[in-house]
């Protein structure tokens, strides 16, 4: 998975691009701890690029929100592909994740 960060406002926006796997989202991890230890909490997940996510992508996700969450931030999706956003409704995150296109 590649990650490319650009910044509107007070919004840091992540481009995803690749499939968020299980064993695969550290990177993703690592960029959301790092942007809420520089109390960069306003994050928006820009899901274009991700043709693919399984179980371990979406508790990625989920840990994230949480972190970003207790942060007093938002963590929110948008372009969000239409098998992604099947899953999201699903397990029925898109009810908690905030999700816009």
């Amino acid at each position: 998975m590649k990650i490319e960060e650009t910044t509107q406002g007070d919004t840091t926006i992540l481009k995803l691009s690749g499939k968020l796997l299980i064993g695969e989202t550290d990177e993703l991890r690592d960029k959301v701890n790092a942007l809420v230890q520089a109390e960069k909490v306003q994050v928006l997940l820009d899901m274009a690029g991700v043709p693919y996510m399984d179980s371990g992508g979406l508790g990625e996700i989920t840990r994230c929100y949480s972190a970003v969450l207790r942060a007093n931030g938002k963590l929110r999706l948008t372009n969000i592909p239409k098998k992604i956003r099947e899953l999201l409704v699903v397990t029925r995150l898109i009810d908690v994740l905030e999700a816009k296109d």
